[in-house]
């Protein structure tokens, strides 16, 4: 009887590559193994012909020869090495599954313990002129660094780590019960796959100590509270040479004693006497860069918003400048001489108050109504 091509069993291409040649008879062997299927012969057959051609074509040699010479390669014993159909059991396969998921290993597969360093965070406290016109601040962060004296290696120098003997590198172990398997991580060397049996004194064998590293932080005009700075490969040193994470500034505005920011405008409040609402004038207003004049009408009222145009914050990211806003507040006459007390008194009685206090007296025509309509 002629025997069907190993690739046409495994459902793949003659040019399939190591790893995926590997996920189709993992595949294909779960479904028909016998521990799944129990005295289904025709199941064992097909398990034993899924598992000949995969231990042909994962052997490169053997792979090499085969698609040289086909089965004859494999006639008469040689090659084959003596294959008796047993294959894997199905708790070989399905802990490769979870090898896959959790990081482990095959056979000779290794594992990698480096790891990158962790990212680190720095809050930098601004004035608003510092956020608004941009700076350069010096700042100092305290963090893990690598290892002057072992390289980060963790070893003192003239030696170096030994392989783990408790997962022979592959920095986890199995956990088998019945046909479950699970793979977790070695405690011996905590997943590193190595031991440091003669460990450097300066960092204590963890390959990386503590440091303070002074760094100089350019700040972009127009930054705001919350806004982040990244500077890349600033954060902790990676372990067994991984690359070292980032350091992330974020920017905290502090208050400023006369101006509130709001996106790309400011403002702030100004207090002018009475006289200066009724009569009218100038007002000199303060600007973060200066001081500048605005006109106020006479009748100024409480709450009046100047608007001095691109006075405000040139956005960081680009966009025309915002603007200052400027509220007035009248503020009323206080510790008034008797003679000062008399003029008021006298202008008091001079004033109409539907003429001269139009909103005044619309509120207690307000306020009135209000009242009649509750009556019942």
């Amino acid at each position: 009887m002629a025997k069907r091509d190993y690739y046409a069993i495994l459902g793949v291409s003659n040019d399939v590559s190591e790893a995926d040649l590997k996920k189709a008879y993992r595949r294909l062997a779960m479904k028909v193994h016998p521990d799944r299927n129990p005295g289904d012969a025709e199941a064992e057959a097909k398990f034993k012909e899924l598992s000949e051609a995969y231990e042909i074509l994962s052997d490169p040699e053997k792979r090499a020869a085969y698609d040289r010479y086909g089965h004859d390669a494999f006639e008469g014993g040689g090659g084959a090495g003596g294959f008796h159909g047993g294959g894997a059991s199905f708790s070989d396969i399905f802990g490769d599954v979870f090898g896959d998921i959790f990081g482990g290993g095959g056979p000779g597969g290794g594992r990698s313990s480096a790891h990158r360093g962790s990212d680190l965070r720095y809050t930098l406290d601004l004035t608003l002129e510092e956020a608004v016109f941009g700076i350069e601040k010096t700042i100092r962060v305290p963090r893990l660094a690598e290892c002057d004296t072992c390289r980060g290696s963790g070893a003192k120098p003239g030696s170096s780590p030994k392989t783990c003997s408790t997962c022979n590198g592959q920095g986890q172990v199995r956990m088998q019960q019945g046909f479950f398997a699970i793979q977790q991580t070695c405690p011996r060397c905590h997943g590193q796959g190595q031991i440091i049996t003669d460990p450097c004194t300066d960092c204590r064998g963890q390959g990386r100590k503590e440091e303070t590293k002074t760094l100089s932080v350019k700040i972009p005009a127009g930054v705001d509270t919350g806004d982040r700075i990244r500077l890349s490969g600033e954060g902790e040193a990676g372990v067994s040479g991984g690359p070292s994470g980032d350091l992330y500034v974020q920017v905290n505005v502090k208050e400023h004693r006369i101006f509130k920011r709001d996106g790309k405008d400011l403002y702030c409040e100004v207090p002018i006497s009475f006289t200066d609402a009724a009569l009218g004038g100038e007002l000199e207003v303060p600007t973060l860069d200066g001081r500048v004049k605005v006109k106020v009408p006479d009748g100024t009222q409480t709450g009046k918003l100047f608007r001095v145009r691109a006075k405000g914050v040139k956005p960081v990211r680009g966009g025309v400048q915002g603007d200052l806003l400027c509220r007035v507040v009248v503020e009323t006459p206080v510790n008034l001489t008797s003679k000062q007390r008399e003029l008021l008194e006298e202008l008091h009685q001079s004033l109409n108050h539907k003429t001269h206090a139009p909103k005044r007296e619309g509120w207690f025509d307000s306020v009135k109504s209000f009242f009649d309509e509750m009556k019942f």
